[in-house]
């Protein structure tokens, strides 16, 4: 495991530590969170690591290049993606959990909007629940409470299949922090112990959007709770820069990322672990105006 990266003196006091299942992550530092799409059809990687060897071998070079989380998700969230069922979501992400131990290494977490999908991966020790449903159904706030799961609400307009089709807010931030604030709320009550935030980038939002949410971090901090924010390989990025194909949006990613870490973010979402690292690792110097001190 590479060297942990350091505290961004900008950044706002950090959210209280998160309990997760016996396990705490604490949020002195900006955390990288590793994507692990076992999809065939995800918008960067899709098909990727659908294989079970290749999927396991991806957990662990993310670890080894400095994954504080491995993310792993079984349905395709991208624009105009069609659900999949809650068996074959189960199909694609149960044979990588069932080979990891949850007790060492990288937290992990399940992507996913299913309760069902998310009892079987609590039930295999994951960490994390991350909804892009935003925590709306009971079952998943059910099962996170149950269990002493941390859970992540972000926000999205609409499905997945439609949230690209003229999506309109008078007040983008106003709108996704009044959501965000409301589901938190009502995930606490029933019980879970750590809710974090995610405003969702990409989700139901122009480029104006999303350029206008990582301008305005500030705002969701004021939620007091951990702010997830991921913008890897996005299309506002390739928008941005011109590069077309996602795979190769790695220096406009990482770019914004360091940005969203020096601004306050908690979590940083990401496919490319090794260069979001070394991005925030230069963000965190920058910030010191030394490179003295390389302690956690």
């Amino acid at each position: 495991m590479r060297e942990a990266l350091t505290f961004l003196p900008g950044r706002r006091t950090p959210p209280a530590p998160a309990g997760c299942r016996g396990r705490v992550l604490d949020f002195t530092r900006a955390r990288i969170m590793g994507v692990l799409n076992v999809t065939p059809d995800s918008f960067s990687d899709g098909g990727k690591f659908v294989d079970l060897h290749r999927a396991l071998e991806a957990v662990a070079r993310m670890a080894e290049e400095g994954a504080d989380i491995i993310d792993i998700g079984g349905e395709s969230t991208r624009p105009g993606s069609v659900p999949v069922d809650e068996a074959g979501e189960l199909r694609r992400v149960m044979p990588v959990l069932e080979r990891l131990d949850p007790s060492k290494g990288p937290f992990l977490s399940i992507d996913t909007r299913k309760p069902g999908v998310a009892r079987a991966a609590l039930d295999a020790g994951v960490h994390i629940v991350n909804d892009v449903g935003g925590l709306s159904d009971p079952g998943m706030r059910e099962a996170a409470a149950r269990t002493g799961a941390a859970a992540i609400a972000m926000h999205m307009r609409g499905e997945p299949r439609t949230m690209q089709e003229n999506p309109v807010y008078e007040d983008v931030v106003r709108e996704v922090c009044s959501f965000l604030e409301e589901r938190a709320r009502g995930a606490e009550a029933a019980g879970v112990r750590s809710v974090w935030v995610d405003p969702g980038i990409g989700f139901g939002k122009t480029w104006d959007h999303n350029l206008g949410i990582l301008r305005r971090l500030p705002a969701f901090m004021a939620l007091e709770r951990p702010l997830v924010i991921g913008v890897s390989r996005k299309a506002f990025v390739g928008a941005i820069t011109g590069v077309q194909r996602p795979e190769e949006r790695v220096i406009g990613s990482k770019v914004a990322e360091a940005f969203a870490a020096m601004a306050g973010a908690d979590v940083i979402r990401t496919h490319d672990v090794g260069a979001a690292r070394e991005a925030l690792q230069m963000a965190a110097a920058l910030a010191r105006g030394s490179v003295a001190d390389r302690s956690p």
